[in-house]
């Protein structure tokens, strides 16, 4: 049953990503997506909706949503796994952040207060991503300081790639933070047939390379192609798993493997 399949095995020496995680029986053998869903917590009523999708999906929350716990605990209860989407600085200044966001401009102890305000909003999830971030996550030394924050929180981080020249992902590697990074944007081009082709490219990814990892964003474009499209995945060897459970997991010095997926151009 779903509830033996997503069961929540909290023990108080785990690091958070793996104490929040949620556990599936998939094994490394078979094609695995990851669905994450940002900019989540805005709206109460798609919450709702995307909480009754199949997962575990990753459900990515600005931190300065309203009743964040509360919605929090709603989809986690669902079975899914939840995340802080943090903003970041963009390449673009003028775009509105929130009230909660990391600059270039800020002072390192100002930076890391910002995030750990962030983090506190609410419990129970993984680790976070970069919202927008095309500037920061470019920033060596504000993502040294993310870094180390999340590593002395035991959290996770996603690459959202919002830039391909980020630095994120190897500074969370030298800072031996788990880490993943984006693969595909579902609603890039926001229409039906956008998502549909979006979909596709994930599914051939993960046929081809064993792991596609995607974001998508709480429009009712993507949800519907989620209704339609998670329940196909069984079918075309596929499996759904939350992105606590592909996370590299570096430990100093670097392996082989994950230095050569660092160099791999993204």
């Amino acid at each position: 049953s779903k509830k033996d399949v997503h069961s929540y095995k909290a023990s108080i020496d785990q690091p958070l990503w793996q104490r929040y995680a949620v556990k599936t029986n998939v094994g490394n053998d078979t094609a695995r997506v990851v669905i994450i869903i940002d900019d989540m917590g805005l709206s109460r009523s798609m919450t709702k909706r995307i909480a009754k999708l199949q997962g575990p999906m990753d459900l990515a929350f600005l931190p300065y949503a309203d009743n964040l716990q509360a919605q929090v605990d709603m989809i986690r209860k669902a079975g899914h796994e939840a995340m802080i989407h943090m903003p970041m600085e963009p390449m673009n200044g003028q775009l509105d952040m929130g009230p909660i966001a990391l600059k270039s401009s800020m002072k390192p102890d100002v930076l890391k207060a910002y995030l750990e305000l962030g983090l506190s909003k609410a419990s129970g999830y993984v680790g976070i991503n970069n919202h927008m971030g095309s500037r920061l996550t470019q920033d060596q030394a504000a993502m040294d300081n993310v870094m180390g924050t999340l590593k002395n929180h035991g959290l996770l981080f996603v690459d959202s790639m919002t830039i391909h020249t980020s630095v994120a992902a190897k500074t969370a590697a030298a800072n031996e933070v788990p880490y993943a990074i984006r693969d595909v944007f579902l609603d890039h081009v926001p229409t039906a047939e956008g998502v549909a082709a979006s979909l596709k490219r994930l599914e051939d990814m993960a046929l081809q390379n064993g792991l596609a990892i995607a974001i998508g964003h709480p429009k009712s474009v993507t949800i519907d192609a989620l209704e339609a499209w998670l329940p196909t995945l069984k079918d075309k060897g596929i499996s759904l798993v939350p992105v606590s459970q592909i996370v590299h997991k570096p430990a100093r010095p670097l392996s082989a493997h994950a230095q050569s997926h660092l160099q791999q151009p993204q």
